[in-house]
């Protein structure tokens, strides 16, 4: 009797991101070369897509703020290496934007099944445009889909990278638009006397508090 292959799942966030071998236009690459660095891992439908093509550049253009934070950057098409190459002399020749990073080859789909990049029912690889942030030690923190008519935000991903290791460094969390340099969240008390100090307390230890469970500080 025939079986039917289930679907592939989504990765689940604060777990270990899923391994992968892969060839690229840097060579061989596997998850265990980013270790002990921040990884953005980021999908496309296709090579010579124009849509794509501004997101490589900016990415590009942004390459060396992502390296000053420990973050590498990694590509993915269904596309071939050759097919990677041609667009990237490309990008070169038409705009003037070197891609120093590598980009990988999945024409079996193996790295985008693994990432739950391709969603049950879509007819082609067009459905192939996420972006995943792994962190030093291989843990998935975050996920971000994109739909095919609108690009991502480079800067966006430059801020989410900075907001999640403002929190691992301190602890805090991180309000709506936070950039550098702005307060940050204070974690809530967990029982009433800890309410009650944070109320009484808390503006003492430089916090900011609006109410027991909403307060920022300076860091």
């Amino acid at each position: 009797m025939e079986q039917n292959t289930p679907a592939p799942g989504l990765p689940r966030l604060n777990e270990p991101a899923p391994h992968f071998v892969a060839k690229t236009t840097h060579g061989d690459r596997t998850l265990a070369d980013y270790k002990g660095k921040w990884l953005i891992l980021f999908s496309h439908p296709a090579d010579f897509t124009p849509v794509c093509t501004t997101e490589f550049m900016g990415f590009a253009r942004n390459y060396d703020k992502f390296k000053a934070l420990n973050c590498e950057l990694l590509g993915l098409s269904i596309d071939s290496i050759f097919a990677h190459l041609a667009w990237v002399r490309s990008i070169k020749q038409h705009f003037g934007v070197d891609i120093p990073f590598p980009i990988i080859e999945d024409l079996k789909m193996d790295v985008a099944r693994a990432y739950g990049m391709i969603h049950p029912g879509a007819a082609d690889t067009q459905a192939v445009r996420a972006t995943f942030f792994i962190d030093p030690n291989g843990i998935l923190r975050a996920m971000v889909y994109y739909p095919m008519s609108n690009g991502r935000s480079i800067d966006e991903f430059l801020r989410l990278l900075q907001a999640l290791q403002t929190s691992d460094k301190y602890g805090v969390a991180t309000p709506e638009a936070w950039c550098p340099g702005d307060k940050v969240i204070v974690p809530p008390p967990k029982t009433t006397a800890a309410a009650e100090e944070r109320v009484t307390e808390g503006p003492k230890q430089g916090m900011d508090v609006t109410d027991w469970y909403f307060s920022k500080k300076s860091i």
